[in-house]
């Protein structure tokens, strides 16, 4: 036997629903009510709530499911019986309640639908209500000698996982090569992620970005041989953020040591402009006149070439960090493209805006 308790707003809606037609198995019992239909049963319990108006959910929905073993062993009185210790032990001595039987279903299964607020006037305490009716049901269960439910689901996750060996060897399988090659890759930058991705679809792992409904990506989801993986299944490390971390310590390091480099070309090659310029010179430097643009001109195309390089990089440095979330190898190409236009277009968004403050 199972029990499930909620507060609830609708109780004429509640109400019509375990009396409709085709539903309806039995009718158990009428607590403090003088009424029998659902409309009028409403109307008498709206007479004690409206004393309360304070409170929003003033009725309790109750579900109290009978394994189908046992339904054998319960005729209609017995089943009164239960309605009646349930609701007792749930609290309910001094509240208005209904108890029907349904049959709509294979298994029969008992509704309860409970004036929230007692006859003086107090408000019933829904907290963990939902686990107090799971725990009331279980100890009626043992004490008639009924099914228990959480003995069941414990039985069936056993059950389960001794069926599912094939998943079970299949996920064997995925972790060990999947560890083996970020432990292969791991901090070797973007040549290493891709090098990850390809040996895994080369040994038949595939793996797919989970969206939500806004179109953002929450998780991976691994598939071997007919199975799917949660990343967490397989690991901590191929998290959707944890294995893209994997990888982007390893290319900041290459991004700062790419950009030294850069500037450093920058630098030799405007100077060798400037000593292949002075080698001889018609007139002294003391007398000579240098326009402001060739004197700078060797320091400009260093800082032209600078930022050409810097932006360069720094779109590489986007891609890297954005990296997680490119699952297939032969992908990358257009994503690293809009990638670099998205901070193109970022960065003369800036200039724009430096322009207009120095007007």
């Amino acid at each position: 036997m199972i029990g499930k308790c909620k507060a609830i707003a609708h109780g004429s809606t509640a109400l019509d629903y375990i009396f409709r037609e085709g539903k309806l198995g039995s009718r158990l019992a009428f607590h403090n009510l003088c009424s029998r239909e659902p409309k009028t049963i409403y109307e008498e319990m709206k007479v004690v709530s409206d004393y309360n108006s304070r409170c929003r959910n003033k009725f309790l929905r109750i579900e109290i499911g009978i394994a189908p073993q046992d339904e054998k062993r319960l005729p209609v009185s017995e089943l009164m019986g239960i309605a009646h210790l349930f609701a007792k032990r749930m609290g309910l001595d001094n509240h208005q309640w209904v108890a029907v039987t349904h049959k709509d279903t294979d298994n029969r299964h008992i509704h309860i639908i409970a004036n929230r607020i007692s006859l003086y006037g107090e408000v019933y305490d829904t907290t963990f209500v939902s686990n107090r009716a799971a725990r009331v049901a279980e100890e009626i269960s043992r004490e008639k000698g009924l099914t228990i439910a959480k003995e069941i689901k414990a039985e069936r996750k056993y059950q389960k996982a001794k069926v599912s060996q094939t998943r079970e060897q299949a996920k064997k399988v995925v972790q060990q090569i999947c560890y083996s090659m970020l432990d292969k890759y791991r901090d070797t930058g973007i040549t290493g992620y891709s090098m990850f991705l390809y040996e895994l679809n080369k040994n038949g792992i595939t793996i797919e970005r989970m969206k939500n409904k806004q179109g953002k990506v929450y998780g991976l989801k691994f598939s071997f041989n007919g199975q799917s993986f949660k990343a967490s299944e397989i690991g901590r490390e191929f998290g959707y953020r944890s294995l893209q971390k994997n990888f982007e310590v390893a290319n900041k390091a290459e991004t700062k040591e790419t950009i030294t480099k850069a500037h450093t070309m920058a630098h030799e090659t405007a100077k060798d402009k400037t000593h292949s310029d002075t080698g001889y010179q018609l007139v002294p430097p003391s007398r000579s006149y240098i326009p402001p643009t060739k004197a700078n001109e060797g320091s400009s195309i260093a800082q032209a070439v600078g930022n050409v390089a810097s932006t360069a990089l720094n779109a590489a440095e986007e891609m890297i960090l954005g990296a997680g979330g490119l699952i297939n190898p032969q992908t990358h190409g257009d994503d690293y493209a809009e990638m670099a236009w998205q901070r193109k277009l970022r960065n003369q968004a800036k200039k724009k805006k430096k322009i207009r403050r120095g007007l």
